[in-house]
């Protein structure tokens, strides 16, 4: 008797020579495969399909010592079929067919094969596979066809004459239509019969395609014109049949395998019940929990059914079993299928090879599979990772794959060729089926896929899902679980990064007010702490001493009388906050500060608070350095325990820039409080205490310590101004009466001369000798150091200060100083002089990093007891100033300042209002206004948006009230508030809030909520910046600023234990098309390179028109800016004063307004353009 090769693909003494002993060459193998085997007078098979299943032939062929023949259209003449055969030949001509088409195009392929001497033609699946013309045509030529008869495709082709078989042979099927149904009326009429729901199916095509499934008579006749017509589309054929509907059914197909001598066998059942719209989407072997008498039922009616229409090769028969495990047949697919590698999984059949051999003529007996000796052995699961987004309803992605890692090891098997949406078929046996299904969860997390969606992360979420882990899944499973959807993807964290990193490469750093590149580039080292004594602190743990102790164990009002019993002064340290956003822009990344935190926590253990957190850093955090605010004070305040954490609260605003309702503000405290805030500084920007009340209130319901500040303002002993000693003693008399804990004094300006802070603290002190008093300032005009040794000599409990190396000017004074000043005296601070030492040189090192910041100030300013601009403005406005063309009217902006402030009514100046005068102060110099012409020009200027707040009273109520007829002229007719702006708003519906971001963003915690109500916009578009380029607070600094040099190697911790070890190879050349560069990146050894847009190459120079300033019907841009809105369009009727666009600068945006009734015209603009002061934005023709 012959060998006969067996599954594995070999004969059984195809690797001996003649002695049986010795190994022979690889064509001798081949010779002797041939020579003794039943495929002997078979050498070539062409396979009429593409994608992942020609492949999966050829490798058996190969192993079969076949020549392999692959066909492709020519859209896939780059396809990997193509490559993985020995011959590959197009299909017709270019042009000839469509990409599906060439398949379908059974005449040309049959051609092709005999022109190149092919024996075997296998199809595959789909296309031609259930053709019984093609397998006619094929076998008339003289090829083998590798499946069932013409004939048993013809009988077995089309459900309705599977269902006759079926009846014939006496195995149920699902109630249905006695044959084919071409009109309405006949569905309606079983329908009428048998009752809802039905299921109506294509008769000549699967798939999913054609198929609907009816529960109500309203929807039937557009459900069976839609099928019919789906079918006609993807078929040729519109005819249907319709069956009962059975609710929740399991999916079982049974393989097979026939011979051409009568013999069927069963390879056992697979599980396909996890479908979504009649597509299986993971299938498993064999059936979980299937009774053994449901499965040797269907595994018998299986097998008779094959043998009644002599099938012969493989094919698969499918049945549903209800919820009481009865089954109905529904078809024979005489073909091979899609999840076949399960069953070969499990029972270690070959059966492609199988399929080959049958064809070529093999008994089943001869391939020593009869039904004795077929057997299972554990589980299989498959799946099939395609480009398709869960998210979007399995939409196909497309794009370029950045990076493709595939899953291996122990019981995984890949099928695949990146085709279509399906780029590979995972498969994973264990011997059970908890073990089968978590070795595909473990692959499934091995998948590295970069550039496309892919349905990972809904397969992850499947297999985890109690129903699947039981093995109980049905039919509509997927659609009946929303849930599965709630997925948790892949973070894409590295491939994210070096998106960024290659913007950064190609165009420069893109963070908003950085000029050129950090002076320091190398590491900043971390310093050790000596204490007085000379020993070395031991800094591996943060320290667990200091004054938060009393706050955590016995509450705001005992922390508070703490303090007041304290001997001598307390500092507190605004290095995290306000001085590097005096003297930074608030720019400083929260992996710095984390950096030095375990020290400072030691070096300033005694210290009476930090302040690190709220007012401008907020949002900064968000909007410039894409930072999440909330994190950073979770990541401080777990490395520094002890020391109470300070923020700055803006009263009725929260951390906003105008009023808020007041349930936001109680949301944001209560939030604020258990992420790690202590004392929250409470101020009103215009000393309004109906404004400030809402903020006390809120924090003190939240548990936290209430600091009431007043705003100090101008010289109080200058009898001249309204800001006087009486009017501080009042105030300080109304906030002690709201049951505020401590006392602040907020010099935002820097001019509290000594002499006036020994009287106001003085006086305070012995008013209420009981209340705690804090200082802050800013060292504007140098005297800060002394202002603040005044104060703590008349008697206030803390001062703020600075690191040396992070002090004076608009920052705070130098915390060396005081410390120094006050040693040794009834005021000492209690702080080692060495340790704050070796805390600044950590920072002065970092200062260097953050150089592109620097507002170039060089020395104090004591011009700022004339304008007043507050210390963290006045870096500000410099940085506003240069980018709006006004660098060289710096000092014009400085005395316009004194001016608007002047027109204002002489206000306190403190963010949000000091922007107000700011804004004023700027749009007065771009457009060459004096305080008079303004005043007079009112009615007809477009004032900057934040003026327009002010005046409404969104931000308050200012001592003395507002400024007339300015304020109306300038309203022209908008509204006017006269008491605190949030009793004009009603309170946000927060669940709602979180319901809308949850459906948007899908994970977001309650800190997120908080957020979006403080700044919507701005939260907004840092979600979107961190979806494209992941969390970006893990990479240090220096490359957050700057690109790295070519070859140089930088490592970023992603989290503990994961490092990216990253290296930047090249920045391609400028693509002419696309204008878009490649950037190629080593990262872990691994070259990965990224698709960048070359900003610089796309810029279109544009010279735009200016605005002739005598004609009035022209609207010119008041400054320059970028146009944020457009409200118009050309042909719109507007009447004088209505709004034509909205124009930003930095944070200053102000509305256009049109300048006389008519239509508008000559729009030149469009929204993200940028134009220069005086650019023409269109033209109103009058009525």
């Amino acid at each position: 008797m012959t060998d006969i090769v067996t599954d594995s693909g070999v004969s059984q003494s195809a690797g001996l020579n003649g002695h049986g002993d010795e190994p022979v060459g690889r064509d001798q193998i081949h010779q002797r495969l041939r020579a003794n085997s039943t495929i002997m007078h078979v050498n070539k098979l062409l396979v009429a399909n593409r994608g992942e299943i020609p492949i999966r032939i050829f490798r058996t062929a190969h192993e079969l010592s076949l020549q392999t023949v692959a066909v492709f259209s020519y859209e896939d003449r780059l396809g990997m079929h193509r490559q993985k055969a020995d011959e590959a030949y197009v299909i017709g001509k270019r042009g000839q067919y469509t990409p599906v088409g060439a398949y379908l195009a059974g005449d040309e392929i049959v051609k092709i094969a005999l022109e190149h001497d092919v024996n075997m033609i296998h199809p595959g699946y789909g296309f031609l596979s259930e053709n019984a013309e093609f397998a006619r045509k094929v076998e008339k030529a003289g090829i083998i066809f590798v499946g069932p008869t013409p004939e048993t495709i013809d009988a077995l082709g089309d459900k309705v004459s599977a269902r006759h078989l079926a009846q014939k042979c006496d195995v149920p099927c699902v109630p249905g239509t006695p044959g084919p149904v071409e009109r309405y009326e006949e569905v309606k009429e079983f329908t009428d019969q048998y009752g809802f729901p039905i299921i109506i199916k294509a008769a000549f095509g699967g798939g999913g395609r054609g198929m609907r499934v009816v529960r109500e008579q309203s929807t039937l006749k557009d459900s069976f014109e839609r099928a019919t017509s789906e079918a006609k589309s993807a078929f040729g054929n519109g005819t249907v049949f319709v069956e009962r509907f059975l609710d929740r059914p399991k999916h079982i197909e049974v393989q097979l395998l026939g011979d051409s001598h009568g013999n069927v066998v069963h390879l056992y059942e697979r599980d396909c019940s996890v479908q979504r719209r009649h597509q299986k989407v993971v299938e498993l072997a064999p059936a979980k929990d299937l009774p053994a008498e449901t499965r040797d039922a269907i595994l018998a009616d299986a097998v008779k059914l094959a043998k009644s229409v002599n099938y012969r090769n493989a094919g698969t028969a499918e049945f549903l079993v209800d919820q009481q495990n009865r089954y109905y047949f529904i078809e024979i697919n005489p073909r091979i299928q899609v999840e076949h590698t399960i069953t070969e999984e499990i029972t270690g059949i070959d059966i492609v090879a199988a399929q080959i051999q049958i064809a070529a003529g093999a008994s089943l007996a001869q391939l020593g599979l009869t039904q004795d000796r077929i057997s299972t052995r554990g589980f299989a699961v498959q799946c099939r990772i395609t480009t398709e987004d869960p998210a979007k309803g399995f939409q196909p992605d497309t794009g370029k794959i950045e990076v493709y890692r595939s899953a291996g090891g122990n019981g995984v098997r890949l099928d695949g060729a990146h085709y279509d949406s399906m780029l590979v078929k995972c498969t994973c046996h264990g011997s059970t089926y908890e073990i089968a299904r978590r070795k595909m969860l473990r692959a499934l997390v091995e998948f590295r896929i970069r550039g496309v969606k892919t349905n990972i992360p809904f397969l992850t979420s499947l297999l985890t899902h109690p129903t699947f882990v039981e093995g109980n899944c049905w039919t509509t499973f997927i659609d009946d679980t929303p849930e599965l959807f709630s997925l948790i993807g892949s973070q894409n964290r590295a491939q994210k990064l070096l998106a960024y990193l290659g913007d950064l490469a190609v165009n420069g750093s893109q963070i908003k007010g950085q000029i050129g590149e950090p002076k320091y580039k190398g590491e900043i080292p971390v310093p050790k702490l000596m204490n007085h004594e000379g020993n070395e602190v031991d800094i591996s743990k943060p320290c667990e001493k200091g004054w938060r102790n009393i706050f955590v164990k016995e509450g705001p009002a005992a922390f508070a009388k703490a303090v007041r019993a304290n001997k001598g002064c307390l500092i507190m340290d605004t290095t995290w906050r306000d001085a590097h956003q005096s003297l930074l822009a608030t720019r400083v990344r929260t992996v710095d500060l984390l950096n030095i935190a375990k020290e400072t926590s030691h070096a300033l253990s005694n210290a009476w608070a930090l302040e690190c957190w709220g007012g401008a850093t907020f949002d900064v955090a968000m909007r410039f350095l894409y930072e999440d605010p909330w994190d950073r004070l979770r990541k401080m305040r777990k490395l520094v325990p002890n020391i109470p954490f300070q923020m700055l609260l803006r009263g009725a605003n929260g951390v906003a820039y105008s009023s808020l309702p007041d349930n936001a503000i109680y949301h944001f405290c209560d939030q604020a409080k258990k992420a790690g805030v202590d004392i929250f500084r409470v101020f009103d920007a215009l000393n309004d205490l109906d404004q400030l009340e809402v903020g006390i209130k809120a924090v003190i319901k939240a548990g936290g310590i209430a600091e009431g500040a007043l705003c100090y303002s101008g010289d109080m002993l200058n009898p001249k101004k309204k800001y006087n000693f009486e009017y501080y003693m009042n105030l300080v008399d109304k906030m002690v009466d709201m049951g505020i804990h401590i006392l602040g004094i907020k010099d935002m300006a820097g001019v509290l001369k000594p002499q006036a802070a020994t009287k106001l603290v003085g006086a305070i002190r012995k008013k209420h000798p009981d209340l705690p008093i804090h200082v802050h300032t800013h060292d504007s005009a140098g005297t800060g150091v002394a202002s603040m040794v005044a104060c703590a000599q008349a008697g206030a409990d803390a001062v703020d200060a600075a690191t040396d190396s992070m002090s004076g000017m608009t920052s705070q004074p130098s915390i060396g100083a005081i410390v120094a000043s006050l040693e040794g005296t009834e005021c000492d601070t209690g702080l080692d002089a060495n340790e704050l030492r070796a805390i600044d040189s950590y920072w002065a090192q970092l200062r260097l990093l953050y150089s592109p910041f620097e507002a170039g100030l060089t020395g104090p300013d004591p011009e700022v007891y004339e304008h007043e601009i507050p210390g963290g403005q006045l870096t500000n406005l410099i940085f506003q100033a240069s980018q709006q063309g006004l660098g060289e009217q710096w000092a014009q902006t400085k005395k316009a300042y004194e001016h608007a402030n002047d027109l204002l009514g002489d206000i306190v100046k403190v963010t949000p209002t000091s922007k107000v005068v700011g804004d004023l102060a700027q749009f007065m110099v771009a457009n060459n206004l004096t305080e008079d012409e303004t005043r007079k020009k009112a009615e007809h200027l477009d004032f900057p948006s934040s003026v327009l707040e002010f005046f409404e009273g969104l931000m308050g109520q200012p001592y003395g009230g507002f400024p007339e007829p300015l304020r109306t002229h300038a309203l022209r007719g908008r509204r006017k508030m006269d008491k605190r702006p949030g009793l004009y708003l009603d309170p946000i519906d927060i669940d709602k809030v979180r319901q809308e971001l949850k459906d948007k963003w899908r994970h977001i915690s309650e800190t997120d909520v908080s957020s979006y109500m403080m700044y919507p916009k701005v939260f907004e578009d840092y979600r979107k910046f961190i979806d494209k380029y992941g969390d970006l607070s893990v990479l240090p600094t220096r490359y957050f600023l700057a690109r790295p040099e070519i070859g140089e190697e930088f490592h970023v911790e992603l989290e503990k234990g994961k490092v990216l070890i990253l290296k930047m190879l090249a920045i391609g050349p400028l693509s002419e098309q696309t204008g878009q560069r490649e950037v190629f990146y080593e990262m872990n050894g691994e070259v990965r390179q990224v698709t960048v847009d070359d900003t610089k190459a796309a810029v279109e120079n544009k010279s735009r028109p200016k605005a002739d300033p005598t004609d009035t019907s022209q609207v010119g841009a008041p400054m320059s800016g970028v146009v944020v809105e457009i409200r118009v369009h050309d042909g719109s009727e507007v009447n004088k004063g209505d709004p034509i666009a909205v124009l930003s600068a930095m944070k200053m945006e102000m509305v256009i307004s049109a300048t006389h009734s008519g239509k508008v015209a000559s729009l030149g603009v469009k929204e993200g353009d940028s134009v220069d002061s005086q650019d023409l934005i269109c033209k109103i023709t009058k009525k």
